[in-house]
């Protein structure tokens, strides 16, 4: 079963957009930029919120998962 990890190897600050980029398998660089496109559009607020909102309900990726 496919689950959604924040990632432990392809992580620039909390493993979020990483994650998101395995789980989908799309490169993280582009979703990082899509992210960033999106909190300058719509406010620097809403867009850290939810990447904070995140980082707590998103488990960070087994041991043995990785490698």
């Amino acid at each position: 079963m496919k689950r959604l990890y924040r990632s432990k190897k392809n992580r620039v600050f909390a493993g979020i957009l990483g994650g998101l980029g395995e789980y989908y398998q799309v490169d993280p660089t582009v979703l990082r930029l899509f992210a960033l496109v999106g909190v300058l559009i719509t406010g620097f607020f809403p867009g850290v919120l939810a990447y904070l909102i995140a980082i707590f309900i998103v488990p960070e990726e087994p041991h043995e998962l990785t490698g």
